[in-house]
């Protein structure tokens, strides 16, 4: 039974910013494929999601009220 373990060289580790057991993940684009640190892509993600639902600030400004 396999590991799931693979060899990065020591120089791609380094602009990785990964260590020897540090996790990567392999992202996958049609006939391309990408090795990312997991941490940094898993916050990548996670702040474009929240981009894509963001209440524009325009509108928050525009829903309070005075209470003078």
């Amino acid at each position: 039974m396999t590991k799931g373990q693979v060899t990065i060289p020591k120089d791609v580790r380094g602009v990785l910013g990964v260590a020897s057991g540090d996790r990567v993940t392999f992202v996958v684009e049609g006939n391309t494929v990408r090795i990312a640190n997991s941490a940094v892509y898993a916050m990548q993600i996670l702040q474009q999601e929240m981009a894509q639902e963001a209440e524009p600030r325009s509108s928050i400004h525009s829903s309070r009220i005075s209470l003078s």
